[in-house]
């Protein structure tokens, strides 16, 4: 694959009309669709919009690369835009963007359009190339800038002081090896030899050796993703994020030599501690090991969830006697078999949650242990039961320790294999292998395990207590419930506030799938689906008060609301925070109030309309989201001013 294939010359814009972020990527979008790229706008800019959510791809030094890889593209693609007046994308450096390339790849491509991106990248590092590309009008000269190989190459001694890298970000795409790029230019320039190995998104290149590594003066890391730490071990390193590596790739590489840095002990367990950088919070490092459990798990939620719901549907369509709705979900031959795969992705949520929280504390050493602690969690009450039994104690309680355990385990998993690291650190290094395979696992797994049991006692009472009390939940306290849960929702749109309430509510859906679902899951969800929605219908209720391109991008939320993602609406409150944030929240609200009132209840922890037969009361469930988007848009429409240009 060549540049010509994927940058035709239809797909140049040279003149973009755009002023905004919005309206550049609804442009661009618009061309790929005109040329018969996209089959499916909406989905195309869900799939842009997600990507963003993750971190801009405005990259800075006036280049921003949107990019989406879905089944709604039937070709790889690039449009190339340019503007002279420059747009706004929240770029990394805060100035403007004036080069774009829209990256629009199938689902089902290759690598190749990825080694093609990591080549187009590395050249638009090049303050060169971005002038060239600035003022050509020629389409032919435009794809010969590309195909001039600017790429940059060592071109320093081998007697120059040597410091390795590594680079990677969080989709391995245009980050990681623009920032790969400017360390080798930086390198160059500053007289050190460089080596950088890429964690991209086809896998690690230019692998780094254990001789590369034990000649280097330095360690550079600039990544947003784990990488492989334990062979560092003994050498001065900085970690930084992977856009430190494109913006101040000299002030790394010097520091790195300098012999100031500090030495990196793979004991020590996590970058954050064992490394300079940017240093964390004490509530930003569990935000971070939390999300790490929660990314992990909910594919297996959603995947099961959606399963074992589907079994109950099947039963439902294909009859189920009346003598025989206690086997509901398992009664006919098709419903049982979904029953059963659904039952068995479901059952891995814990043990994989708790495992990648320790795994982030702790990196690999945590996992065996976060599994183990998971697992306890998940159906530890039994062991509780028979150890009690064992030692003439009767009365225990068989209940799991359930979600609230695991995320405990988690933790606790995590901590103890840093405990037990620091313990054994200063052990011969003739014994790192057998502290890897032997002490690490045994020790681990006994205390982790025996710490679980302990701990399910209280944490069984404690989650038998909850789920009495929610599903106890009737009249005012179900409305409060979904107040604070929906407002929850709608506060930051999918920060960390919403992410909290719905880890709580895919939670309660563990509980609840024998009984029909969570009503709790169902109130998150409807309230979720809102703040899009209601953005859609103020720009057509109220199209003076938004542009043109505002008014499109609402047409795109109606898809992303009824797809249940609230993000769709970020980019309408982060241009006017004080308006719609709080008409976001209202309607929200208001809808996981109505839902937990009526006790509706779900089966499935996504998919918003298109799971509504999952749903207890579909007809009042379209009710409540109705009802709060209504209220959401007329709050917006009362509240909004009038765009000024």
């Amino acid at each position: 694959m060549n540049i010509q294939e994927v940058l035709r010359k239809e797909l140049v814009i040279l003149d973009l009309q755009a002023t905004t972020k919005e309206g550049a990527i609804e442009e661009m979008a618009d061309r790929l669709v005109a040329t018969g790229v996209v089959s499916d706008k909406a989905a195309f800019l869900a799939n842009i919009w997600k990507r963003e959510e993750e971190g801009t791809t405005g990259i800075g030094d006036g280049i921003a690369i949107p990019h989406a890889k879905t089944d709604v593209v039937s070709t790889p693609s690039i449009v190339f835009a340019r503007s002279t007046a420059g747009v706004d994308f929240a770029s990394m450096d805060g100035k403007p963007a004036y080069l774009f390339f829209m990256i629009a790849t199938p689902a089902n491509s290759s690598d190749a359009h990825l080694k093609l991106l990591s080549e187009l990248s590395t050249q638009l590092i090049h303050e060169s190339v971005r002038k060239q590309l600035m003022t050509e009008t020629d389409y032919d000269k435009i794809i010969g800038i590309f195909s001039q190989g600017a790429k940059t190459e060592n071109t320093v001694s081998n007697e120059a002081p040597f410091v390795v890298a590594v680079t990677g970000c969080a989709t391995g795409i245009a980050h990681t090896y623009m920032a790969a790029e400017k360390l080798q230019e930086a390198g160059n320039k500053l007289g050190i030899r460089v080596k950088v190995e890429t964690n991209g998104s086809t896998g690690v290149e230019n692998r780094l050796t254990g001789a590369d590594i034990k000649d280097a003066a330095g360690v550079v890391i600039a990544a947003d993703v784990n990488v492989e730490m334990d062979r560092f071990d003994g050498k001065h390193l900085i970690s930084q994020p992977v856009a430190a590596g494109i913006h101040k790739p000299e002030q790394l590489l010097q520091e790195a030599i300098s012999g100031k840095a500090p030495v990196y002990h793979s004991e020590g367990g996590n970058t954050e501690s064992s490394a300079s950088g940017d240093k964390l919070s004490v509530g930003q490092q569990i935000y971070k090991h939390l999300m790490s459990g929660v990314s992990h798990m909910l594919p297996f939620v959603i995947g099961g969830g959606i399963a074992i719901a589907l079994a109950f549907l099947l039963d439902q369509l294909i009859g189920v006697p009346q003598d025989q709705l206690a086997s509901l979900g398992s009664y006919n031959a098709i419903a049982s078999l979904f029953k059963q795969i659904g039952g068995l992705a479901f059952g891995f949520m814990l043990p994989v949650f708790a495992g990648y929280i320790a795994y982030s504390i702790a990196d690999r050493p945590g996992l065996v242990a976060g599994f183990v602690a998971g697992g306890i969690a998940a159906g530890g009450g039994a062991i509780v039961v028979s150890l009690g039994e064992a030692i003439g104690i009767t009365g225990l309680s068989d209940a799991s320790a359930g979600f609230l355990g695991a995320l405990v385990g988690g933790f606790l998993a995590g901590y103890v294999v840093l405990g037990i690291k620091a313990l054994f650190k200063n052990l011969p290094k003739v014994f790192d292998g057998i502290k890897t395979i032997l002490i690490y696992p045994v020790l681990t797994v006994i205390i982790v395990g025996i710490l679980m049991v302990v701990i399910t006692i209280p944490m069984g009472w404690l989650n038998t207590w909850l789920n009495d009390f929610l599903n106890g939940l009737s009249g005012a306290n179900a409305i409060l419930l979904g107040l604070l849960l929906g407002a929850m929702m709608a506060v930051d749109l999918g920060g960390p506030v919403n992410k909290a309430a719905y880890i709580f509510a895919t939670g309660t859906l563990a509980a609840t799938v024998s009984t029909g679902g969570s009503a709790i899951m169902a109130a998150v969800m409807a309230a979720g689906m809102v703040p899009p929605l209601a953005t859609f219908v103020a720009t057509l209720v109220f199209r003076k008060k938004f542009t043109s391109q505002e008014r499109d991008a609402g047409l795109t939320n109606s898809v992303l609301g009824l797809s249940f993602i609230t993000e769709g609406a970020i980019p309408f409150a982060a241009a006017d925070p004080l308006r719609m944030i709080p008409s976001f929240i209202a309607g929200s609200a208001i809808t996981g109030a109505i839902v937990m009132f009526l006790n509706i209840k779900v089966l499935a922890p996504h998919g918003g309309i298109f799971v509504i037969m999952l749903v207890s009361n579909p007809l009042f469930y379209i009710v409540a989201i109705v009802v709060g988007t209504l209220i959401s848009a007329l709050l917006i429409g009362v509240l909004r001013k009038k765009p000024t240009v």
